[in-house]
C-alpha cells in the first residue's frame, strides 16, 4: 500500500514537543533496584525483556492490519533522511500504532484513508457489525455452533471463509511470536532464583505453545498465586479494544439463537507484557489491606443476591505486589491518552477462574509517581485554577494510590459472572463498579483503622477534584466514560458542584453516600444481565454537562499535553545483550 502522511510537518513537531507529548521513564540501568539483584535474577531478566519486545509485534497485529506495513513504511522513508517520518515513528511508537487517540478524546491517524474500526484487526476489516450478525444467524441455524463459539471466544483471530467467518486461536495466528516468546521464559526460568516464579514461567511458555485454555489456566491460576518473588512477569489479556464481539447481542433475534446454543459471547484479549521488579517496601504497604477484604466483601450492596470471588470469610485467593517497571509493551505500554497505573487479574471470563485460581493485583510504581519539576508544576496549576482553595490542604497525590488500590480489590467484589450481556457496555460499567466501591467502602475502613479520617478526606477531595477530563471521550474509552459518569452523578446528588467561574467544590459529608446509591444501581444494572438495562444506564449518566464544562475549558487552558510515551532505559540495555 502506498501511504500518505496524514499530519504536517508543523502539527508533527508540535504533537512531539516534550511538553505536549509527556516522556514516562521506567527503570534506567542504573537503577538501585536493578543493581542490588541476584545474579541469576540480572540473567532471568535479560529473557524477560527480550521475551516482552515480541508483544509489540502481536499487538499491532490486534490492533490495525496496516500497522506493520506502515512501520516498515517509516523505517524505509527514515532511511531516505524524510523527517516527517522521522516524527510520526515517534508518534507510531509512543502510541503503538496507526490509529490512537489523545489525552482529548482526538483520533490521532498518522496516514491518510485509514479508519479506526470497532473489530480491529480481530476481525476482517471489511466485516461490519450487521454483516457478522446475520453470518452468525445462518452459521448456528447451519448446525455449525462449535465454529460459532470459535468465533466469539476471546482468543482467536476471525477470518473470512467463503460466505461465512473462520476462528483461529492466538497460538496459531502467533506461532512464531508465541514460542519466541516461550523459549525466553524457558531460559529465564534457568536462572532466576525464585522456584514459584519458575514453575509460573515453564507453565506459561507451556500455554504459548498449545491450544489448550486449561493451559492458560493453569498458568493464570500459578501466577494469581505469587507474592514473594524478586521478578515480575505478565502477559495480559484486556478486552477493552474489541467493540465488534459484545455488539452481536444487539440483535434480538441473535441474541435468542445464541442463548438457545449456550453460546457467551466474550470480547478480544488484546496482548500486553509486563516486566519488572518487585518493590518489598511497596508491597508491604499494600498487604496491610488485604486482611480488610472480606470486610469490604461484607460491606458490598445487595451481597445476598450474587456470588463474589472474595467471601466474607478471610480469603486467601488474593495477591498483591509493587513494581518497579523495567518495560511495559504491547497493550501494557500503547500510549493513548494514558496508561494503566495498576490491574486486578486474571479477568471473570478466564478460565482459571473455575479451578481454584485466585486474583492479583499488580501496581505500577513509575506511573504513578511522577516528581519532575514539571508535573509538580501543571499539578498546582490545575489545583489554583480548578479547585476550591479551602480543599487544597486535602489534596494529596498519595491518596490518588490508596483509592487505586481500593478501586483494583472492588475488582474482585461484586457479581463475578453474568456480566457479558452487557455487550459493548460491560467494561464501562465494571470500572465504574470499581471506582464508586472504592469510595462507597471508605467508612467501614476508616472505622476498621485502615485509614485515619484525615486520610478519607484526602481520598475523597483528591478523587472529586480529578473527576474531570480535558474532552468528552467516546465509548470506546472505558476508564473515560466512567469518569464522565461519575462526574454527572456527584453533581445531580450535589456531592460536587461548579460554580460559574469553573471552581470545583466538594461536598465531604456527601461523597460516600452518594457513591453507595451510585454502587448500589451499578450492581443492580450487573445482576439484571440486560443489554437495555446497561445501555439506558450509560445514557443517563454519560452526559457533558456546563458544570463539566466549564472545569474542561480550564484544564485545556492550563494543560498542554495531548499524550505520552514509554520510555526504557533498562529494558533496551537488556535486549541489547547477547
Amino acid at each position: 500500500m502506498n501511504f500518505e502522511f496524514n499530519l504536517t510537518v508543523e502539527e508533527l513537531k508540535k504533537r512531539t514537543d516534550k511538553d505536549i507529548l509527556i516522556r514516562k521513564p521506567l527503570l534506567d540501568k542504573d537503577a538501585k533496584e536493578y543493581q542490588t539483584l541476584d545474579e541469576g535474577d540480572k540473567k532471568a531478566l535479560i529473557h524477560l525483556a527480550k521475551a516482552a519486545e515480541f508483544a509489540n509485534l502481536i499487538y499491532m497485529k490486534q490492533d490495525n492490519e496496516l500497522n506493520l506495513e506502515f512501520m516498515n513504511f517509516l523505517k524505509e522513508e527514515i532511511k531516505k533522511g524524510n523527517k516527517q517520518a522521522e516524527l510520526t515513528k515517534i508518534l507510531f511508537d509512543a502510541q503503538l500504532g496507526i490509529i490512537g487517540m489523545d489525552s482529548e478524546s482526538n483520533p490521532v491517524i498518522l496516514a491518510k484513508n485509514v479508519k479506526e474500526l470497532p473489530g480491529k484487526a480481530f476481525y476482517p476489516s471489511d466485516l461490519t457489525k450487521e454483516e457478522l450478525q446475520n453470518i452468525l444467524k445462518k452459521m448456528i441455524l447451519n448446525g455449525e455452533k462449535e465454529e460459532v463459539k470459535n468465533i466469539l471466544n476471546q482468543r482467536t483471530i476471525v477470518k473470512r471463509n467463503g460466505d461465512k467467518l473462520k476462528a483461529f486461536d492466538y497460538t496459531l495466528e502467533f506461532k512464531e511470536e508465541f514460542e519466541s516468546i516461550a523459549s525466553e521464559l524457558e531460559k529465564a526460568a534457568e536462572v532466576s532464583t525464585n522456584k514459584d516464579f519458575n514453575e509460573y514461567l515453564t507453565l506459561q511458555a507451556a500455554a504459548l505453545r498449545t491450544n489448550d485454555p486449561m493451559l492458560d489456566a493453569k498458568a493464570d491460576k500459578k501466577w494469581a498465586s505469587l507474592q514473594n518473588t524478586p521478578l515480575e512477569f505478565t502477559i495480559s489479556r484486556e478486552q477493552y479494544a474489541d467493540l465488534m464481539t459484545g455488539s452481536v447481542i444487539e440483535d434480538e433475534e441473535l441474541k435468542e439463537l445464541l442463548q438457545k446454543n449456550d453460546i457467551t459471547p466474550v470480547s478480544k484479549d488484546s496482548i500486553g507484557i509486563r516486566t519488572g521488579i518487585v518493590n518489598k517496601a511497596g508491597t508491604d504497604n499494600l498487604l496491610k489491606i488485604k486482611h480488610f477484604l472480606p470486610l469490604m466483601a461484607q460491606n458490598m450492596p445487595l451481597k445476598e443476591k450474587y456470588e463474589q470471588n472474595i467471601s466474607s470469610e478471610e480469603d486467601n485467593l488474593q495477591t498483591m505486589v509493587d513494581v518497579d517497571l523495567v518495560s511495559l509493551r504491547g497493550d501494557e505500554g500503547s500510549y493513548r491518552g494514558g496508561i494503566t497505573i495498576a490491574q486486578n487479574l486474571p479477568n471473570n471470563d478466564k478460565p482459571s477462574l473455575t479451578i481454584g485460581g485466585g486474583r492479583r493485583n499488580v501496581y505500577h510504581r513509575q506511573i504513578r509517581t511522577s516528581s519532575s519539576k514539571e508535573a509538580l508544576e501543571r499539578r498546582q496549576k490545575r489545583l489554583n485554577a480548578t479547585l476550591n482553595p479551602e480543599l487544597h490542604k486535602y489534596y494529596n497525590p498519595e491518596a490518588d494510590h490508596w483509592f487505586t488500590i481500593g478501586h483494583e480489590n472492588v475488582h474482585s467484589l461484586g457479581p463475578k459472572s453474568g456480566t457479558e450481556a452487557l455487550g459493548k457496555y460491560k467494561n464501562i460499567i465494571e470500572e465504574n463498579k470499581a471506582d464508586m466501591g472504592s469510595i462507597a467502602l471508605l467508612d467501614c475502613l476508616t472505622e476498621a483503622k485502615a485509614y485515619t479520617e484525615e486520610e478519607k478526606k484526602q481520598i475523597l477531595v483528591t478523587f472529586g477534584a480529578d473527576c474531570f477530563l480535558k474532552a468528552k471521550p467516546d465509548l470506546s474509552q472505558a476508564h473515560r466514560v466512567r469518569t464522565v459518569m461519575q462526574a454527572c452523578f456527584f453533581i445531580k446528588e450535589g456531592a460536587i458542584s461548579v460554580n460559574d467561574n469553573g471552581i470545583i467544590n466538594i461536598n465531604i459529608e456527601k461523597m460516600v453516600p452518594t457513591a453507595r446509591k451510585m454502587l448500589t444501581e451499578i450492581i443492580e444494572v450487573q445482576l439484571s444481565q440486560n443489554f437495555q438495562c446497561g445501555e439506558k444506564y450509560i445514557k443517563d449518566y454519560f452526559v457533558w454537562t456546563d458544570e463539566i464544562e466549564r472545569v474542561s475549558k480550564k484544564l485545556k487552558e492550563i494543560d498542554k499535553s495531548l499524550n505520552g510515551m514509554i520510555q526504557t532505559p533498562l529494558a533496551d540495555y537488556l535486549t541489547s545483550l547477547e
